[in-house]
């Protein structure tokens, strides 16, 4: 038997609240994940562009040199000149001597001349920049000195070097120092003088130091132009070294292209004129890469 139990409407209603009042538990579906954007496509078009131009235009080079070499003569034909770079290559830090060595250690001995004349150069080329660019005394004192020194040919600083120096390799550093610190300090200089007045204002009603209008506005200011400056140093002093260590001699890859003159091998000398082209443009590309990561606009 049964026995029905029956609530009153009130009852029933308090019943309600309560399970209404009751928490609820929450839904345990679990948020989806972010979709990853798409990679973009790989730009095959620029990439050939990139690519191909210079590939083209060096095929060019050879296939016209090959034209011309093909009857034979004294001019050595691209396939000889490759075949001695392979046996050149093949041991390029051999040392039979003083006046035998590997062409590697010819290329390092001239890059160390370099960097010494370019950092040089670096350590007293930029801080001038700067007073010539701050200082409008320095600057009509200086510049007319630039404008006169700037153009005389880097091989009539090499003489000046001998005579005080005495020996042929800080001859040609001084060479190298002096041709390679005009575009530093004309840079600098104009970077200096491209600074917006407002922010020197600004450093002036801060009662900035000078080192900290240096280091903190002009400074971040010049770096563009003192980074330009210097790849442009770069260039010039390897392009001097060669000149200067051909007249000078000793270890280096210009005395190596004038020796195997006098020695009548052409196919060495295409060989240097090549490598001189490519550690240029390797020098070059890399102080480029360096100012592209410290440029900045002003958007």
């Amino acid at each position: 038997m049964v026995s029905a139990v029956f609530h009153s409407p009130r009852e029933v209603a308090v019943a309600d609240v309560a399970a209404a009042a009751k928490p609820q538990a929450a839904p345990s579906a679990v948020a989806p994940k972010a979709a990853r954007p798409p990679r973009p496509p790989f730009d095959w078009r620029g990439f050939w562009m990139q690519v191909l131009p210079p590939v083209l235009g060096l095929a060019l080079l050879v296939g016209i040199w090959g034209l011309l070499t093909q009857k034979g003569g004294s001019f050595p034909t691209p396939a000889q000149t490759f075949e001695a770079a392979v046996k050149l290559f093949a041991d390029p830090f051999y040392r039979n001597g003083p006046n035998d060595q590997g062409i590697g250690w010819n290329i390092l001995n001239s890059l160390q001349r370099v960097g010494l004349g370019f950092g040089l150069a670096a350590v007293v080329g930029i801080p001038l920049g700067f007073i010539i660019g701050r200082f409008e005394f320095a600057n009509r004192m200086v510049s007319p000195l630039i404008s006169l020194l700037k153009p005389v040919s880097p091989l009539a600083w090499l003489p000046i070097g001998l005579l005080v120096f005495k020996s042929a390799n800080p001859a040609a550093i001084w060479t190298i120092f002096i041709c390679s610190i005009w575009p530093m300090v004309v840079n600098t200089a104009v970077g200096v003088q491209r600074v917006p007045q407002d922010y020197l204002n600004v450093a002036r009603v801060l009662a900035l130091s000078e080192w900290k209008v240096v280091t903190r506005i002009l400074f971040p200011a010049v770096l563009p132009y003192l980074l330009t400056g210097v790849r442009l140093s770069v260039g010039t002093a390897w392009l001097v070294i060669v000149a200067a260590e051909m007249l000078t001699g000793g270890v280096g890859i210009g005395f190596w292209v004038w020796d195997e003159w006098n020695n009548l091998n052409v196919q060495h000398i295409i060989i240097a004129i090549f490598v001189i082209g490519i550690v240029g443009l390797t020098l070059e590309q890399l102080l480029m890469a360096v100012a592209k990561r410290f440029s900045f606009s002003e958007d």
